[in-house]
């Protein structure tokens, strides 16, 4: 029997085979082959952003071993293998491994960290962190940065002050978790962007400034409407040159400046790709046969949801469908936590392209508000998080 192939090991991948094992613990009668690229190890992609603060080494992100996970849910892990080609018609993958056929196809490959365009002699030391390798080469680099600092001084400014430097592009959500994350880890931040406010894509003004005033106290510092236009080796570190001509040394460059979803090898097999890989209600793509979640999946309402919450609806409405029981995916009012722990910020941002305002109603709460006066979003700051229940029930009634 031709196995259902699942692409992908990450919160998507691991998260449908677990629900799709729920509802079809038979691998003889429902076998399922798991292709990865990288381990197949499980972990919780959050917590890439906020293990500096406690001390985690990458190994430690890890919560169950693939061979662990593999042996559970009765798959045959397919690790270490690229995804280079889909032939929908015969229903066969090609990968680094070999072709695969399949039964059926779900693309969960995620998305790729955009790379900004930078110049210089050290432009491919610009690091990005979206998987627990990426993690892995971000944690040894800052590493050796203290292993040399502890064995160099120059006069009057000691080495390691210069060193324990990061310089994040970016002031959206990974770039201002990272920023929180490593300064509480004792290390000196810089954060470039060519806006004018954190989290601008998604919060209040009030509540952008609140955020940065909070990450500036564990000393984060802000350069507004700059880029990083070249990055070059000097002596010691890295140096960046700006957009307006002034340079910062850095000892580690981290990109934070956004994802786009992987649609390369669904694109060249004729899916219908946009933003992402399109779906529709019921995960299916444009292809008999294939669907696709997570990070790549472009949904019916027309967007990209690369956050935790959507990705478990996804896959337990996919488990279903794929069990035999068709089911469209329904999304719930989804509230992102954004891991700023020096400003817990909580925000269920409105509708894509509702037209309306943001209002202060009081001290940590904005909610916005359509033009028709239906609330239909909200964010929450600091203590006012505890107060999610009740904004949830306000949003609710505002549907009915």
């Amino acid at each position: 029997m031709k196995p259902l192939v699942v692409v992908g090991a990450g919160l998507a991948g691991w998260t449908l085979v677990r629900e799709l094992r729920k509802l079809a613990p038979d691998p003889l009668a429902t076998p399922i082959s798991l292709v990865t690229a990288d381990s197949g190890d499980f972990y919780a992609k959050p917590s890439l952003s906020n293990a500096f603060a406690q001390g985690k080494a990458p190994a430690q992100l890890i919560t169950t071993a693939a061979g662990a996970m593999a042996a559970s849910q009765k798959v045959e892990l397919v690790a270490g293998t690229r995804l280079l080609a889909i032939d929908t018609a015969a229903r066969v993958v090609q990968t680094s491994s070999g072709p695969l056929a399949y039964s059926r196809l779900v693309l969960a490959t995620g998305a790729q960290p955009i790379r900004p365009a930078l110049q210089g002699d050290a432009a491919e030391q610009v690091l990005a962190v979206n998987t627990l390798e990426d993690f892995a080469r971000f944690h040894g680099r800052l590493s050796m940065a203290n292993m040399a600092a502890s064995h160099h001084e120059t006069s009057g400014d000691s080495y390691q002050n210069r060193s324990k430097h990061v310089l994040i592009l970016g002031a959206g959500l990974i770039g201002c978790e990272f920023a929180n994350d490593i300064a509480q880890a004792g290390y000196r931040v810089t954060v470039v962007d060519p806006g004018t406010r954190a989290l601008a894509a998604l919060l209040p003004a009030q509540a952008s400034s609140r955020l940065q005033a909070a990450l500036e106290t564990c000393g984060v510092k802000f350069l507004w409407g700059l880029t990083v236009q070249a990055v070059n080796h000097q002596a010691v570190g890295l140096q960046a040159g700006l957009s307006d001509g002034s340079t910062l040394a850095a000892d580690v460059v981290l990109s934070a400046i956004g994802l786009r979803a992987d649609t390369r090898i669904a694109q060249a097999a004729g899916i219908c790709c946009e933003r992402g890989i399109r779906v529709d209600g019921y995960l299916q793509t444009s292809a008999p046969g294939v669907y696709a979640l997570g990070d790549s999946a472009q949904y019916a309402h027309g967007v990209t949801m690369p956050y935790v919450m959507p990705i478990m609806a996804a896959a337990r409405a996919l488990a279903a469908t794929l069990a035999g029981q068709d089911t469209a995916v329904v999304f719930p009012v989804m509230p992102v936590s954004v891991k700023t722990p020096t400003l817990p910020v909580l925000v269920a941002p409105p509708p894509l392209a509702t037209p309306g305002e943001w209002r202060g109603a009081e001290d940590g709460l904005w909610q916005f508000f359509d033009t028709e006066g239906r609330q239909r979003g909200f964010t929450l700051t600091g203590k006012g998080t505890a107060r999610r229940a009740e904004q949830l029930r306000a949003l609710e009634g505002h549907s009915a």
